[in-house]
Parts: structure tokens; sequence; C-alpha cells
């Protein structure tokens, strides 16, 4: 599973012209599930995103995490980051997980990040739409998690 944060000052989704989800401070977090994955994973990247120390303390230091700013996320997935570019010009998506086994683990991280301690509120895009996604970035801050590297 794989997963890129940013920090943001706001985020939000549209979907058809309608938004349908936004956050303020927090974290936009694009999720990728590939073949393989479960709950394990989910849970894993789920504590690793809501505790990383990647927010300002009061020293201007990132010594502060999710839960400890009471921040927001925004939880968005994308089959892309699965994407493997070594071959030609065209990525293949074939590690990402096929629908019925991405969405369950899709709604699993959500519900996990909505029930961890100091985030303040856990938003999501629409599984599989087209969506427009804005953001303030903070700092800019980006990162990457891959279950395979933690």
């Amino acid at each position: 599973m794989k997963a890129l944060l940013q920090r943001v000052l706001s985020a939000r989704v549209e979907v058809e012209g309608e938004t349908i989800a936004c956050i303020g401070k927090g974290l936009l977090i694009f999720l990728g599930v590939t073949e393989g994955d479960g709950e394990r994973e989910c849970d894993i990247l789920c504590d690793k995103a809501a505790a990383l120390r990647i927010f300002e303390d009061e020293n201007g230091k990132m010594n502060r995490s999710l839960c400890d700013e009471n921040g927001e996320a925004l939880i968005v997935s994308q089959f892309t980051l699965a994407a493997d570019c070594k071959k030609g010009r065209r990525p293949s998506f074939v590690a990402a997980a096929r629908p019925e086994q991405a969405i369950p683990l899709y709604e699993h991280f959500i519900c996990r990040m909505q029930e961890t301690e100091g985030v303040k509120a856990a938003a999501s895009g629409r599984f599989g739409a087209d969506m427009k996604v804005t953001l303030c970035n903070d700092g800019p801050v980006t990162i990457w998690l891959d279950t395979d590297l933690l």
C-alpha cells in the first residue's frame, strides 16, 4: 500500500462540480492500494501517517504530528500510485488492486483515520470518480510512504 502525504492549510475534492469533502489544516492523503494489501497494511500506514512528526512546533521544527495538531485528514483514492514506469512511456497499473479488493481497504483506512485519537476529522473523496483536488500545500511538505519500505 502506498500513500502520498501533503501537509496542507486546506484541501477539497470536487466531483462533477460539487464539493464533496473539504478540510482545514492537516494532511491530504492520496492512497494507492496494491495487489496483496490487507487490513494490516492499512493499519500500519494509517498509524504512521497520523503519528508522523511533520508539523512545525513553536520553534519552527517539524516535531508535531497530525494527532498533536488536532488536524484533519482528507483521503483520496489514487490507483496511479501503483504505476510501474520501468518500460516504455506508458505506465503499467497491473500492481493496482482491483476495485473489489481496493474499495473495502480504502474504506477501512478512512474508518481507521476517523477513529484515531487526536485527528479532528477525516473526510474522503469518491472511489473511482473523476475528482478535482484543490489544495494549499503548507511548506511545501510532501512525504511518500510505502508499506513495502516500512
